[in-house]
């Protein structure tokens, strides 16, 4: 049959349409929408503990900017004057070593803690979980309780809806602007700081209290779980970090299934039922809104919340504590008494860590103490490597930085050795203020011919006269062919 003979093809558009979650289609979406989670508020062991960090962590944060130390602020990072000042010790970029020590010390403890009992740092410890934690407190004191939120929510738009939610908003931005200007503190003086916001002066001091207290407050505020699930990385290699003797929350399904609601006074075993009565407190009281039934997950934050629900419904039934609570693996199928468990915390894997956790503490309080209360930077001038001056001498011009580390002024002497005849031919005591550092010109000098041409090591002497501190710091002589 030809072309022409064919009969007309009809036409379908092709339309793009969302992909939508379908069990007779079979159809799984890749993306789920994001449902607000309302947590219940809990008392209990764990709901104290997260508390006491609370107040502990935040005691240290918005208190310690304020603290005077002599003249000057207790704590401070001052990046325009690159000096770094923490209780007695005045730090230079140059010691940017202790920082690297410091972050080490850091992983390691996180090591630790989390193989010895999981997620520690993010259910007590953690920014995130703390502000949120503060930011829920006050959404419960103004809006009520889990099933008043829900109610408010769901309910329209009324004078007293908008009431609480504008007071909300603004309890927020206060907590918020208060933390991101505390924050700005630890970098600028904390009262300099305050009279040039109220003086509305500063405009990068404005932005980065702005910048900080807007990402608490979407972060606390409104993203909530969202940045411990999905945001932050800690989630995701967590597991690598435990075994099966990590303390982890978990639930005794042996115990609990077949789960089912019954009246406190009917034997549950007789009907064939496990202790737990399917209440669903330990879902709503959780930060994360997971169920943790269904055995260990990622975004389970190690908060203990859940275990604290349960006990009280286990008391208010009548049934042993502990249907959810910080067990191992290994204890909860060998059925391991809680010593039986605490025996297996010190393990090779523990001991290494703690061992290097040590070694390295120490390694940096002495450090520490045995630092040099000065600092010396060599630098050549480069704009006369070498020149002949009067007397037929060859001379060298080197500029040098003497930092005072100390806060309190140090008067400097400067030698130079390293070749025969050499001398400084320029001054050789300088004074230096407190947590100062100067830049001073010198010139060295050696007899014409006293050295072959070509780099020769010598070696600048910088001693302090008020306290005995010595320090050598090496560099080049230049001697023309």
């Amino acid at each position: 049959m030809s072309s022409a003979d064919q009969p007309p093809r009809k036409v379908i558009p092709i339309t793009a349409a969302p992909v939508e979650s379908s069990e007779s289609e079979g159809l799984v979406s890749f993306y789920e929408a994001h449902k607000k989670i309302y947590p219940r508020s809990i008392s209990g062991f764990f709901a104290r503990w997260r508390w006491v960090m609370v107040f502990l962590t935040q005691l240290v944060f918005y208190g310690l900017p304020w603290l005077q130390w002599g003249e000057r602020q207790l704590v401070l990072f001052d990046l325009g004057a690159r000096r770094f000042y923490i209780f007695g010790l005045v730090l230079y970029p140059q010691d940017f070593i202790y920082l690297t020590g410091l972050l080490i010390i850091s992983a390691l403890s996180l090591f630790l803690f989390t193989a010895v009992a999981g997620r520690l740092w993010c259910g007590f410890a953690c920014p995130q979980t703390v502000y949120t934690e503060i930011f829920m407190w006050i959404e419960h004191k103004v809006e009520g309780d889990r099933t008043a939120r829900l109610r408010l929510d769901a309910g329209p738009w009324n004078f007293e809806k908008v009431r609480k939610k504008f007071l909300k908003q603004f309890l927020w931005i206060a907590v918020a602007l208060w933390t991101g200007f505390t924050f700005v503190g630890y970098f600028v003086p904390i009262r300099q700081l305050g009279g040039e916001l109220l003086a509305l002066q500063g405009g990068w001091q404005i932005f980065w209290v702005l910048f900080y207290g807007f990402a608490t407050y979407g972060n606390a505020g409104f993203m909530r779980e969202q940045v411990c699930k999905y945001m932050c990385p800690y989630a995701r290699f967590q597991s690598a970090m435990f075994d099966k003797d990590t303390l982890i929350v978990s639930y005794d399904a042996e115990r609990g299934e077949p789960r089912g609601p019954r009246n406190k006074n009917v034997d549950h075993k007789a009907k064939g039922l496990g202790d737990c009565i399917d209440c669903t407190l330990c879902v709503q009281v959780c930060p994360t809104g997971i169920d943790i039934r269904n055995g260990l997950q990622y975004e389970c934050i190690g908060c203990g919340l859940c275990v604290d629900a349960c006990d009280s419904v286990m008391e208010k039934m009548h049934y042993p504590k502990g249907l959810i609570r910080y067990v191992t693996q290994n204890g909860l199928r060998g059925h391991w008494t809680r010593a039986q468990m605490l025996r297996r915390i010190l393990r090779p894997r523990i001991l290494i860590y703690t061992t290097l956790l040590l070694l390295l503490c120490v390694a940096m309080l002495v450090s520490l103490t045995m630092r040099s209360p000065m600092k010396v930077d060599v630098v050549r001038d480069r704009a006369a490597l070498s020149r002949i001056v009067a007397g037929g001498r060859l001379e060298n011009v080197y500029r040098l930085q003497i930092m005072n580390a100390t806060e309190r002024p140090h008067h400097y002497r400067i030698s130079v050795k390293g070749l025969d005849g050499i001398e400084m031919a320029s001054d050789a005591e300088y004074d230096v203020g407190p947590a100062e550092a100067r830049w001073v010109a010198v010139r060295v000098q050696i007899p014409y011919g006293a050295a072959s041409p070509g780099s020769h090591p010598i070696w600048f002497v910088i001693e302090s006269l008020d306290d005995k501190a010595r320090i050598e710091e090496k560099s080049i002589f230049l001697v023309p062919r």
